[in-house]
């Protein structure tokens, strides 16, 4: 797990998300280009250039964006997925008709940028945990629309996905405890009508919580929003009573306490953070380099 491989989506997939992308920023045509070159396409060159230090993501995506305008460009990346880069190191070069990249180029770089900046925040809170068997993994906290994207991102960081969507797996949360009247009642509900081979996972937030998961047969068990100490003596009582249960520990992971949660020996920390806190990485693409 700790070596997760980043995969990005089938074109099918992808395609049309970024064609939709291209629409809503073209719009009806792109004045500027479009005025200044009328008639026929002329060659250009261009060099993306980092403008701080971090983690690259999303170059192959950004290939995608200008060769959905045409596809005779020849975008060609000078740093792998997950490189770190220095302030002013150029990432890629670029080739093809002039009002391709000049039409391609914000939302290629917007993406570039965003997943860039999710990869390095990614990075160091892997980092912090990386000597230690715990696996850091992203949560559904991504923004409508990038999710596949995002979380593409975090793994190029160094983070494994949670799920990606309420059909991958079963997660009985709080609100659905609630509902069900506990949470052995909302495990039995659930095994009424669940496929082969979803899990089952359930989030507790005290000790008596987990021994109802525990007596309900789960394949996971979420500590949500523990102390420390309560984390110890749940993975404690879990490892005596089922080593094979997996422990997850989520809520409020920071980069000052994620190497005193993984230390409690849970198998996962899922943190939304790498997402939802990280900024972009300054990106920007200059034309007629060489």
């Amino acid at each position: 797990m700790k070596h997760s491989i980043a995969v990005l989506p089938p074109p099918i997939v992808l395609e049309g998300l970024l064609q939709s992308w291209l629409l809503e920023d073209i719009g009806r045509g792109d004045r500027a280009t479009q005025g200044i070159f009328p008639q026929t396409a002329t060659a250009g060159k261009a060099e993306w250039i980092a403008k701080e230090a971090g983690i690259i993501a999303g170059l192959p995506v950004a290939a995608r964006v200008f060769q959905l305008l045409d596809r005779q460009v020849n975008f060609v990346p000078l740093v792998a997925e997950g490189q770190a880069v220095k302030p002013a190191e150029v990432i890629a070069r670029i080739e093809g008709a002039t009002d391709a990249l000049l039409m391609g180029e914000r939302v290629a770089l917007n993406l570039a940028m965003r997943l860039s900046g999710i990869a390095t925040l990614t990075r160091q809170y892997a980092d912090a945990i990386a000597d230690l068997p715990t696996q850091l993994v992203d949560t559904r906290k991504t923004t409508p629309g990038l999710r596949i994207l995002e979380k593409y991102a975090t793994q190029v960081g160094g983070a494994a996905n949670h799920r990606m969507g309420l059909d991958d797996a079963v997660m009985i949360k709080d609100n659905h405890i609630a509902a069900a009247g506990g949470i052995r009642e909302a495990i039995a509900a659930v095994r009424k009508t669940m496929p082969y081979p979803l899990t089952i996972e359930v989030e507790t937030t005290s000790i008596a919580e987990v021994e109802a998961a525990l007596a309900g047969g789960v394949d996971i068990i979420m500590l949500d929003n523990m102390t420390i100490e309560e984390m110890k003596q749940a993975v404690q009582s879990i490892r005596a009573r089922n080593d094979k249960v997996k422990i997850e520990a989520s809520g409020n992971i920071t980069l000052n306490n994620i190497r005193g949660v993984a230390e409690t020996r849970v198998d996962y920390i899922s943190s939304s953070a790498p997402i939802t806190r990280s900024t972009w990485l300054d990106l920007s693409m200059k034309m007629g380099a060489s």
